[in-house]
């Protein structure tokens, strides 16, 4: 039975848990980005205008879209430098700092990694208890864990304003939206998040590795360090970058079931928070609730695929006599990678949120996925992470497939389309277009020279088996993660190298701004638009329809990107195992 009814119990379980904080959390941030009052306001209200006094910022002072991207990339470059002096300078960050006496890291690592954090990639190429010191991992790391998710969300929130305003000129102010996320949304969640974790046996200190005897008298160094600080954010801020090299597989970043649903539940609830902001924010709050169900249905297909591929397992090893159904001893299926104190179910819920919402934590091996299974979780990142999507990431991805279906809808009854009562002409039509082009011209533009270029292929690393489809999925796989700043990987790809530090650092770079300049345009264009009645001819957008037309758009222009690329890796991989040929 390849799949039980506990798993959909389990499934449709966290789908409730997540509509039931959907308005709350989104009523919450429409308050705070339009500086109404919230619960509060009487401690961050002061701490608020000491930061505008502090920095120079008129809060009353609006920006043109150009002014607010310009923003973005100073504050985006100023902190990838002081992330990279962290990294550069750890070996004099005093004993205290780094107990552990870690060098310097070296400078082609230190851009990648300073690339990663500050595009909300959190891509890392290093073992962090290894390599990184507690300063650089708090001060630097969890740092840009707030700052990125903070920057993100802005920058949805400005295209939200073009939406919402009419005839005006400004998308608000960059440096007012990132001070009242952080302040008012990200910290005190992840205040309250970190004591939750701690009270789990989450670890959060500053004391040096312990060492302890084994009971065959051999020793093990135990890794310490401020943990459950950096996994709040880590999930909240959907980043992924974990303490521990095996994040959230790590019993220290997640100790038990408890903390494993709220790992889920913080990485997709800001996402879908968002959709009911926009829908608010726009006048409709039907708006927002299509866009929630459009996610919530690819969202189950997403499982409804890898459930199955992985409780079914592999037919390779039940020819040899290997025993893979359910019973009740034993979970049956693909268990190879997976989370064993939770099974298949909640070992996939987990990828499949992560890579859906452009977080990147992971509780099991996506190496070791079934190879369709694999596929969709590279699927969901390749499609712009719309599905709840990351903070920010996935309202403005869905927003330009949104613009491009209105397009194609207008086409259909033979008049201008139109989105929100705003008209979608020339302009509009191309900027989005631009910005859905970014993602396939990077992540198979570089794949093709990954695959081509010895420097490339050598970074495969599980021999000669790695060097057929599934090393292609391996390379694809690398960069559909850095350009959509997601930072899960396949394992048997070493990027720690000096192609892939910088190959992979200028995806993740391009993936962040290549992207949003044009979304970001998309807003100024549209803010200055009238709102246009609706009329007979009008294509409308909440209905199912509506709903149906989105999902084909997602989904057609999905596969004609990358359905070739996908043919010769994972589908080909497939049906090699289906075939039982070893590959």
């Amino acid at each position: 039975m390849p799949v039980t009814p506990n798993s959909v119990l389990q499934v449709l379980i966290f789908l409730v848990i997540v509509l039931l904080v959907t308005k709350p959390l989104g009523l919450y941030m429409y308050k705070i980005f339009n500086g109404e009052r919230t619960w509060l306001s009487p401690v961050f209200v002061p701490v608020e205008r000491f930061v505008y006094r502090l920095s120079g910022v008129n809060q009353e002072e609006e920006q043109k879209w150009t002014g607010y991207m310009i923003s973005v990339l100073i504050f985006s470059v100023v902190g990838m430098l002081l992330l990279y002096a962290f990294e550069r300078t750890q070996q004099w960050q005093g004993s205290f700092f780094n107990p552990q006496g870690f060098p310097n890291v070296e400078p082609q690592l230190a851009f990648n990694t300073a690339a990663s954090f500050t595009t909300n990639t959190n891509w890392q190429n290093y073992v962090g208890e290894q390599v990184m010191t507690y300063l650089t991992q708090m001060g630097g790391l969890a740092f840009h864990q707030f700052v990125s998710a903070a920057t993100g969300i802005a920058m949805a929130v400005a295209l939200v304003r073009g939406l919402a305003r009419r005839s005006a000129q400004h998308l608000g102010n960059f440096w007012v939206d990132l001070t009242r996320c952080t302040l008012y949304l990200l910290l005190p969640i992840s205040i309250v998040i970190a004591l939750v974790f701690v009270s789990q046996g989450m670890i959060q200190n500053f004391n040096a590795y312990t060492i302890v005897h084994t009971l065959n008298g051999q020793t093990q160094t135990i890794a310490q360090g401020p943990v459950a600080s950096m996994e709040a954010i880590k999930d909240l801020g959907t980043n992924g970058g974990g303490f521990f090299n095996v994040n959230s597989a790590h019993p220290f970043e997640n100790p038990n079931a408890l903390t494993a649903l709220i790992i889920i539940l913080e990485e997709i609830s800001l996402g879908a928070g968002l959709f009911y902001m926009f829908g608010k924010w726009v006048g409709d709050t039907r708006q927002g609730w299509v866009l929630w169900i459009v996610s919530a249905i690819l969202f189950v297909i997403g499982m409804a695929v890898v459930i199955p591929a992985e409780q079914t397992g592999n037919p390779i090893l039940t020819s040899v006599g290997a025993n893979q159904q359910v019973s009740t001893t034993q979970a049956g299926g693909n268990m190879e990678g997976k989370e064993v104190r939770y099974g298949i179910t909640i070992s996939a819920l987990q990828e499949v949120t992560t890579t859906a919402t452009s977080t990147g934590t992971v509780m099991s091996f996506h190496d070791s996925y079934t190879p369709i299974g694999g596929m969709i979780l590279m699927a969901n990142i390749a499609l712009g992470e719309m599905i709840f999507g990351g903070v920010g990431a996935g309202l403005y991805s869905m927003i330009m497939f949104a613009v491009i279906a209105v397009f194609i809808a207008g086409l259909m009854v033979g008049r201008t389309p139109e989105y929100l009562g705003k008209k979608i002409e020339r302009k509009e039509i191309m900027m989005a277009v631009l910005g859905l082009l970014v993602s396939p011209l990077v992540i198979l533009g570089f794949s093709a020279v990954a695959v081509v270029l010895p420097a490339g292929v050598a970074g495969l690393t599980t021999g000669a088996n790695n060097l057929g489809p599934h090393g292609l999925s391996s390379i694809l796989y690398a960069f559909t993660s850095t350009n959509g700043n997601n930072g899960s990987a396949f394992a048997g790809l070493n990027g720690n190298s000096p192609f892939y530090n910088w190959t992979l650092g200028i995806a993740m770079l391009l993936g962040r701004f290549a992207e949003v300049i044009p979304l970001l345009a998309l807003g100024g264009a549209l803010v200055k638009k009238r709102v246009v009645p609706a009329s007979l001819g009008t294509f409308p957008t909440t209905g199912p329809l509506w709903i149906a037309l989105l999902i084909g758009v997602i989904l057609i222009v999905g596969a004609l990107t990358f359905f070739p690329a996908y043919a010769l890796g994972p589908i080909v991989e497939q049906l090699l195992m289906q075939a039982g040929k070893v590959f």
